[in-house]
Protein backbone atom coordinates (compact mmCIF):
# COMPACT_ATOMS: atom_id res chain seq x y z
CA UNK A 1 0.00 0.00 0.00
CA UNK A 2 0.96 3.84 -0.56
CA UNK A 3 0.95 6.22 1.44
CA UNK A 4 1.87 9.83 0.90
CA UNK A 5 -1.26 11.61 3.27
CA UNK A 6 -3.12 13.56 0.92
CA UNK A 7 -6.94 12.07 2.19
CA UNK A 8 -9.61 14.71 2.84
CA UNK A 9 -10.19 16.27 6.19
CA UNK A 10 -13.44 17.52 6.68
CA UNK A 11 -13.74 20.76 4.97
CA UNK A 12 -17.56 22.16 4.66
CA UNK A 13 -18.59 22.46 0.60
CA UNK A 14 -16.65 25.06 -1.18
CA UNK A 15 -18.83 28.25 -1.91
CA UNK A 16 -21.32 27.33 -4.66
CA UNK A 17 -19.64 29.89 -6.95
CA UNK A 18 -16.21 26.95 -7.04
CA UNK A 19 -15.72 26.30 -10.55
CA UNK A 20 -13.36 24.07 -12.40
CA UNK A 21 -11.70 27.30 -13.62
CA UNK A 22 -10.78 27.73 -10.17
CA UNK A 23 -12.04 30.86 -9.24
CA UNK A 24 -14.45 30.98 -5.95
CA UNK A 25 -15.07 34.65 -5.43
CA UNK A 26 -18.74 36.33 -5.73
CA UNK A 27 -18.81 38.42 -8.09
CA UNK A 28 -18.68 42.48 -7.17
CA UNK A 29 -21.86 44.58 -7.56
CA UNK A 30 -20.08 46.97 -9.81
CA UNK A 31 -18.91 43.88 -11.85
CA UNK A 32 -22.48 42.50 -12.45
CA UNK A 33 -23.57 45.90 -13.61
CA UNK A 34 -20.14 46.58 -16.09
CA UNK A 35 -17.90 43.86 -16.16
CA UNK A 36 -15.39 46.07 -18.52
CA UNK A 37 -15.05 48.72 -15.40
CA UNK A 38 -13.79 45.83 -13.17
CA UNK A 39 -10.45 43.72 -14.34
CA UNK A 40 -10.07 39.97 -13.45
CA UNK A 41 -8.64 39.07 -10.25
CA UNK A 42 -6.63 36.22 -8.93
CA UNK A 43 -7.42 34.00 -6.59
CA UNK A 44 -6.48 30.66 -5.02
CA UNK A 45 -8.33 27.26 -5.60
CA UNK A 46 -10.76 26.28 -2.85
CA UNK A 47 -8.65 25.27 0.25
CA UNK A 48 -11.22 22.24 -0.08
CA UNK A 49 -10.03 20.39 -3.62
CA UNK A 50 -6.21 20.37 -2.36
CA UNK A 51 -7.26 19.24 1.32
CA UNK A 52 -5.81 22.60 2.61
CA UNK A 53 -7.07 24.16 6.39
CA UNK A 54 -4.98 27.33 5.61
CA UNK A 55 -5.93 29.66 2.71
CA UNK A 56 -2.58 30.72 2.61
CA UNK A 57 -1.01 26.97 1.59
CA UNK A 58 -2.81 26.37 -1.16
CA UNK A 59 -0.77 27.55 -3.97
CA UNK A 60 -2.96 27.00 -7.11
CA UNK A 61 -4.54 30.01 -8.67
CA UNK A 62 -6.78 28.72 -11.82
CA UNK A 63 -7.14 25.87 -13.75
CA UNK A 64 -8.34 25.81 -17.76
CA UNK A 65 -8.98 21.89 -19.83
CA UNK A 66 -6.53 22.04 -22.90
CA UNK A 67 -7.00 18.46 -24.36
CA UNK A 68 -8.92 15.10 -23.43
CA UNK A 69 -6.81 14.59 -20.47
CA UNK A 70 -4.64 17.26 -20.05
CA UNK A 71 -5.03 20.81 -17.81
CA UNK A 72 -3.16 23.84 -17.67
CA UNK A 73 -2.68 25.47 -14.43
CA UNK A 74 -1.78 28.75 -12.73
CA UNK A 75 -0.06 28.51 -9.66
CA UNK A 76 1.74 31.32 -7.05
CA UNK A 77 4.62 30.55 -4.38
CA UNK A 78 4.46 33.24 -2.17
CA UNK A 79 8.56 34.96 -1.62
CA UNK A 80 8.99 34.88 2.05
CA UNK A 81 7.29 31.27 2.97
CA UNK A 82 7.27 30.34 6.69
CA UNK A 83 8.79 26.82 5.49
CA UNK A 84 9.31 26.19 1.88
CA UNK A 85 12.35 28.21 1.41
CA UNK A 86 15.98 27.94 1.49
CA UNK A 87 17.85 28.66 5.17
CA UNK A 88 19.71 31.23 3.03
CA UNK A 89 16.23 32.86 1.81
CA UNK A 90 17.73 32.74 -1.68
CA UNK A 91 15.47 30.12 -3.17
CA UNK A 92 12.00 28.81 -3.07
CA UNK A 93 12.54 25.05 -1.52
CA UNK A 94 12.49 22.00 -3.43
CA UNK A 95 9.92 20.58 -1.68
CA UNK A 96 7.79 23.50 -2.56
CA UNK A 97 7.75 21.69 -5.76
CA UNK A 98 6.46 18.52 -4.58
CA UNK A 99 3.61 19.92 -2.08
CA UNK A 100 2.16 21.77 -5.40
CA UNK A 101 1.90 18.40 -7.24
CA UNK A 102 0.16 17.17 -4.50
CA UNK A 103 -2.14 19.58 -4.52
CA UNK A 104 -2.65 19.48 -7.96
CA UNK A 105 -3.50 16.16 -8.23
CA UNK A 106 -6.23 16.48 -5.72
CA UNK A 107 -7.48 19.15 -7.29
CA UNK A 108 -8.07 17.89 -10.62
CA UNK A 109 -9.72 14.66 -9.24
CA UNK A 110 -12.25 16.62 -7.55
CA UNK A 111 -13.21 19.59 -9.81
CA UNK A 112 -12.48 17.97 -13.01
CA UNK A 113 -12.57 14.11 -13.06
CA UNK A 114 -15.66 14.05 -10.47
CA UNK A 115 -14.40 12.63 -7.39
CA UNK A 116 -16.51 14.38 -4.44
CA UNK A 117 -15.37 15.78 -1.58
CA UNK A 118 -15.35 13.20 1.61
CA UNK A 119 -12.80 10.51 -0.84
CA UNK A 120 -9.56 9.55 0.76
CA UNK A 121 -6.43 9.81 -1.41
CA UNK A 122 -3.33 7.44 -1.22
CA UNK A 123 -0.29 8.31 -3.41
CA UNK A 124 1.92 5.45 -3.94
CA UNK A 125 4.99 6.87 -5.59
CA UNK A 126 5.94 10.54 -6.29
CA UNK A 127 9.55 11.39 -8.91
CA UNK A 128 10.21 14.88 -8.64
CA UNK A 129 13.13 16.55 -10.67
CA UNK A 130 13.89 20.46 -9.58
CA UNK A 131 16.16 23.05 -11.20
CA UNK A 132 17.74 25.28 -8.83
CA UNK A 133 18.58 27.96 -10.96
CA UNK A 134 14.86 28.33 -11.56
CA UNK A 135 14.56 28.54 -8.06
CA UNK A 136 15.44 31.63 -7.03
CA UNK A 137 13.22 34.17 -4.63
CA UNK A 138 12.71 37.53 -6.77
CA UNK A 139 11.36 40.46 -6.06
CA UNK A 140 7.62 39.41 -6.43
CA UNK A 141 6.11 36.09 -5.90
CA UNK A 142 6.78 33.49 -8.00
CA UNK A 143 3.62 33.26 -10.88
CA UNK A 144 3.97 29.51 -11.96
CA UNK A 145 2.48 27.62 -15.33
CA UNK A 146 1.53 23.77 -14.68
CA UNK A 147 1.02 21.45 -17.49
CA UNK A 148 -0.65 18.50 -15.96
CA UNK A 149 -1.91 15.04 -18.28
CA UNK A 150 -3.66 11.82 -16.13
CA UNK A 151 -3.10 8.50 -17.21
CA UNK A 152 -5.93 6.29 -15.85
CA UNK A 153 -4.91 3.15 -14.52
CA UNK A 154 -8.76 1.61 -15.24
CA UNK A 155 -9.74 3.61 -18.33
CA UNK A 156 -12.92 1.93 -19.01
CA UNK A 157 -14.25 2.66 -15.25
CA UNK A 158 -16.66 5.44 -14.66
CA UNK A 159 -14.34 7.80 -12.66
CA UNK A 160 -10.45 7.60 -12.65
CA UNK A 161 -10.48 7.14 -9.49
CA UNK A 162 -6.36 5.06 -9.84
CA UNK A 163 -4.35 7.53 -11.80
CA UNK A 164 -0.54 8.72 -12.98
CA UNK A 165 -0.67 12.42 -12.97
CA UNK A 166 2.67 13.52 -14.97
CA UNK A 167 3.02 17.91 -13.81
CA UNK A 168 5.25 20.57 -15.69
CA UNK A 169 5.94 23.67 -13.74
CA UNK A 170 7.14 26.51 -15.55
CA UNK A 171 8.25 29.59 -14.58
CA UNK A 172 8.62 32.48 -17.30
CA UNK A 173 9.02 29.85 -19.21
CA UNK A 174 11.76 28.00 -17.87
CA UNK A 175 11.17 24.52 -16.50
CA UNK A 176 11.26 24.46 -12.68
CA UNK A 177 10.16 21.30 -11.62
CA UNK A 178 9.09 18.01 -13.59
CA UNK A 179 7.29 15.38 -10.97
CA UNK A 180 4.84 12.55 -12.04
CA UNK A 181 2.60 10.42 -9.02
CA UNK A 182 0.14 7.85 -8.98
CA UNK A 183 -3.53 8.53 -7.09
CA UNK A 184 -5.76 6.56 -5.46
CA UNK A 185 -8.76 7.20 -4.56
CA UNK A 186 -10.97 5.89 -1.60
CA UNK A 187 -14.56 6.01 -0.71
CA UNK A 188 -15.10 6.43 2.95
CA UNK A 189 -16.41 2.82 3.42
CA UNK A 190 -13.35 1.85 1.57
CA UNK A 191 -10.97 3.32 3.80
CA UNK A 192 -12.32 2.73 6.65
CA UNK A 193 -12.08 -1.12 5.60
CA UNK A 194 -8.59 -0.99 4.73
CA UNK A 195 -7.56 1.39 7.88
CA UNK A 196 -8.83 -1.64 10.42
CA UNK A 197 -8.15 -2.29 12.95
CA UNK A 198 -6.09 0.91 13.48
CA UNK A 199 -8.68 4.04 13.94
CA UNK A 200 -10.08 6.41 11.80
CA UNK A 201 -10.59 9.03 13.97
CA UNK A 202 -8.11 11.89 12.86
CA UNK A 203 -5.73 13.01 15.37
CA UNK A 204 -3.63 16.10 15.79
CA UNK A 205 -1.13 14.90 18.10
CA UNK A 206 1.55 13.47 15.92
CA UNK A 207 4.14 10.95 16.45
CA UNK A 208 4.58 10.23 19.80
CA UNK A 209 7.73 9.12 21.82
CA UNK A 210 7.90 6.99 24.50
CA UNK A 211 10.32 7.64 26.92
CA UNK A 212 12.01 3.90 26.57
CA UNK A 213 13.03 5.11 22.93
CA UNK A 214 14.23 8.29 23.78
CA UNK A 215 16.74 7.34 26.75
CA UNK A 216 20.20 7.54 25.84
CA UNK A 217 20.19 9.34 22.52
CA UNK A 218 22.73 11.92 21.91
CA UNK A 219 22.01 16.03 21.71
CA UNK A 220 20.31 17.06 18.33
CA UNK A 221 22.83 19.06 16.62
CA UNK A 222 21.64 22.55 15.51
CA UNK A 223 18.80 22.55 12.80
CA UNK A 224 21.38 24.27 10.31
CA UNK A 225 22.64 20.41 10.71
CA UNK A 226 19.62 19.39 9.08
CA UNK A 227 19.01 22.35 5.94
CA UNK A 228 17.04 23.96 8.73
CA UNK A 229 17.42 27.47 10.60
CA UNK A 230 14.29 26.97 13.07
CA UNK A 231 14.36 24.09 15.58
CA UNK A 232 10.71 23.71 15.39
CA UNK A 233 11.42 22.66 11.61
CA UNK A 234 13.67 19.40 12.73
CA UNK A 235 11.35 16.29 12.22
CA UNK A 236 14.00 13.93 13.58
CA UNK A 237 16.01 12.95 16.47
CA UNK A 238 19.25 11.11 16.81
CA UNK A 239 19.92 7.78 18.07
CA UNK A 240 23.27 6.05 19.18
CA UNK A 241 23.26 4.19 16.23
CA UNK A 242 24.87 5.73 12.99
CA UNK A 243 22.57 7.38 10.26
CA UNK A 244 19.88 6.29 12.26
CA UNK A 245 16.97 8.76 13.12
CA UNK A 246 13.54 8.58 14.93
CA UNK A 247 10.55 10.59 13.08
CA UNK A 248 9.62 13.26 15.94
CA UNK A 249 7.72 15.78 13.86
CA UNK A 250 6.09 18.80 15.75
CA UNK A 251 2.49 17.95 15.69
CA UNK A 252 1.40 21.27 16.38
CA UNK A 253 3.59 22.33 13.34
CA UNK A 254 1.34 24.78 11.11
CA UNK A 255 2.46 22.98 7.86
CA UNK A 256 3.58 19.98 8.04
CA UNK A 257 0.62 18.89 10.15
CA UNK A 258 -2.00 21.57 8.48
CA UNK A 259 -4.81 19.88 9.19
CA UNK A 260 -5.88 16.85 11.63
CA UNK A 261 -4.97 13.14 10.09
CA UNK A 262 -5.17 9.66 11.46
CA UNK A 263 -1.45 8.78 10.05
CA UNK A 264 1.68 10.51 9.24
CA UNK A 265 1.46 13.03 6.20
CA UNK A 266 3.62 11.89 3.61
CA UNK A 267 5.07 15.18 3.22
CA UNK A 268 6.30 14.62 7.22
CA UNK A 269 8.27 11.56 5.52
CA UNK A 270 9.37 13.91 2.16
CA UNK A 271 11.01 16.22 4.87
CA UNK A 272 12.38 13.98 7.21
CA UNK A 273 14.43 12.05 3.98
CA UNK A 274 15.30 15.65 3.01
CA UNK A 275 16.88 15.85 6.73
CA UNK A 276 18.04 12.70 6.98
CA UNK A 277 20.08 13.16 3.62
CA UNK A 278 21.14 16.66 4.59
CA UNK A 279 23.10 15.26 7.47
CA UNK A 280 23.92 11.89 6.06
CA UNK A 281 26.17 14.05 3.10
CA UNK A 282 26.91 17.18 4.93
CA UNK A 283 27.06 16.33 8.21
CA UNK A 284 29.02 19.86 8.97
CA UNK A 285 26.61 22.56 8.36
CA UNK A 286 28.06 24.93 5.80
CA UNK A 287 26.97 28.22 4.29
CA UNK A 288 25.71 26.87 1.74
CA UNK A 289 22.97 24.99 2.21
CA UNK A 290 22.40 21.82 -0.30
CA UNK A 291 19.09 21.52 -2.23
CA UNK A 292 17.54 18.68 -3.52
CA UNK A 293 17.49 18.08 -7.68
CA UNK A 294 16.11 14.76 -7.96
CA UNK A 295 13.82 13.00 -5.07
CA UNK A 296 11.89 9.25 -6.19
CA UNK A 297 9.58 8.17 -2.85
CA UNK A 298 7.21 5.07 -2.83
CA UNK A 299 5.00 5.19 0.05
CA UNK A 300 4.31 1.49 1.12
CA UNK A 301 2.65 1.68 4.20
CA UNK A 302 0.44 3.99 6.44
CA UNK A 303 3.13 5.48 8.89
CA UNK A 304 0.93 5.32 11.96
CA UNK A 305 0.73 7.91 15.06
CA UNK A 306 1.93 6.58 18.33
CA UNK A 307 4.39 3.74 16.95
CA UNK A 308 8.31 4.46 17.00
CA UNK A 309 9.80 5.38 12.98
CA UNK A 310 12.94 5.42 12.10
CA UNK A 311 14.10 6.65 9.65
CA UNK A 312 18.09 5.02 8.05
CA UNK A 313 20.39 6.83 5.28
CA UNK A 314 23.09 5.32 3.25
CA UNK A 315 24.98 6.43 0.19
CA UNK A 316 26.64 4.43 -2.59
CA UNK A 317 30.48 3.97 -2.49
CA UNK A 318 31.40 6.21 -5.42
CA UNK A 319 28.88 8.51 -4.24
CA UNK A 320 29.77 9.55 -1.02
CA UNK A 321 32.20 12.32 -2.21
CA UNK A 322 30.51 13.54 -5.25
CA UNK A 323 29.32 17.43 -5.53
CA UNK A 324 25.79 15.44 -6.41
CA UNK A 325 25.49 12.24 -3.95
CA UNK A 326 22.57 9.94 -4.01
CA UNK A 327 21.05 8.98 -0.36
CA UNK A 328 19.18 5.83 0.15
CA UNK A 329 16.54 7.08 2.99
CA UNK A 330 14.25 4.50 4.20
CA UNK A 331 11.70 4.72 7.02
CA UNK A 332 10.41 1.65 9.19
CA UNK A 333 7.98 1.07 11.73
CA UNK A 334 8.02 -2.10 13.78
CA UNK A 335 10.55 -3.76 11.36
CA UNK A 336 7.95 -2.67 8.57
CA UNK A 337 9.25 -0.89 5.41
CA UNK A 338 7.07 2.04 5.26
CA UNK A 339 8.67 4.35 2.99
CA UNK A 340 11.53 4.54 0.93
CA UNK A 341 13.47 7.23 -1.17
CA UNK A 342 16.32 7.95 -3.21
CA UNK A 343 17.65 11.74 -2.95
CA UNK A 344 20.06 13.68 -4.81
CA UNK A 345 21.14 17.07 -3.63
CA UNK A 346 23.52 19.93 -5.17
CA UNK A 347 24.73 23.42 -3.34
CA UNK A 348 23.77 26.38 -5.25
CA UNK A 349 27.58 26.83 -6.32
CA UNK A 350 27.10 24.41 -8.42
CA UNK A 351 24.38 26.15 -10.46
Amino acid sequence: MTLLTVHQDNHPNPAATATGSGTATAPHPAATSDPARMPRLTTTVPREYVHRSTLAEVFLTGCEQTGDTRYTLTAQWPRAHTFFTTPDGTHHHPLQAAETIRQTGLYLAHAELGIPLGHHFLMRDLHLTTHPQHLTIGPTPTDLTLTATYTPHRPHTKRPTDFTMHITITRNGHPTATGTGRFTCLAPTTYQRLRHPHSTTPTATGTSTSNAATQHQPPNPPPTHYGRTLPHDIVLTPTPHPHTWQLTPNPHHPILFDHTTDHIPGMVLLEAAHQAATAHTHPTPTTHPTHPTTLHATFHHYTEHHTPTYITTHTNSDSDHTPTPTTHITAHQNNTTVFTAQLTTHTPTDT
